[in-house]
């Protein structure tokens, strides 16, 4: 029997996440249905595996942390559901939050509360609002909550 389960919603900074690692230009797509993405500090390539099963549906795996162990839709789906078009792209927001050293802040503060807030305040040093950057968030929250993601294991198989 294969391992699938339905993925949640992610944590809000994961947005910013995924749109800093386009912006940084650390995803690499591979085909239609298949990408890398680079880590922050460049140590780690997730692989990345997203397949439409019907309309809003998918099958996907990923290789971090947030996707496999704590069962969420992590920031390397959702780059790649946004170089796909599926989810809207800001490229505002994107140039706001290009060069954040996401793993750093993570490990250093543990608080995705508080590096949000160092993200959101060097937004808003580059001109960018914070009323800007939570209407994205909430737009991509959104339209995540439309989507049914399933977790499948046995695609990173096709890797």
């Amino acid at each position: 029997m294969s391992n699938i389960r339905l993925l949640r919603k992610p944590p809000r900074i994961k947005v910013l996440e995924a749109i800093g690692s386009i912006g940084d230009q650390r995803v690499k797509v591979l085909d239609d249905h298949r990408a890398e993405v680079v880590s922050s500090r460049g140590d780690k390539v997730y692989k990345v595996i997203v397949e439409p099963v019907e309309h809003n549906v998918y099958h996907a795996y990923s290789s971090d942390n947030g996707t496999i162990f704590r069962g969420y839709i992590g920031y390397p789906i959702i780059a790649f559901l946004i170089i796909k078009g599926i989810i809207p792209i800001d490229k505002e927001v994107m140039k706001a939050v290009t060069g954040v050293p996401w793993k750093d802040l993570n490990e250093r503060y543990k608080r995705y509360s508080i590096v949000e807030n160092i993200v959101l305040n060097k937004a808003e040093r580059m001109g960018v609002s914070r009323e800007i950057i939570m209407d994205y968030i909430n737009i991509v929250m959104k339209k995540l909550g439309l989507l049914k993601i399933y977790f499948v294991e046995e695609l990173k198989n096709k890797f």
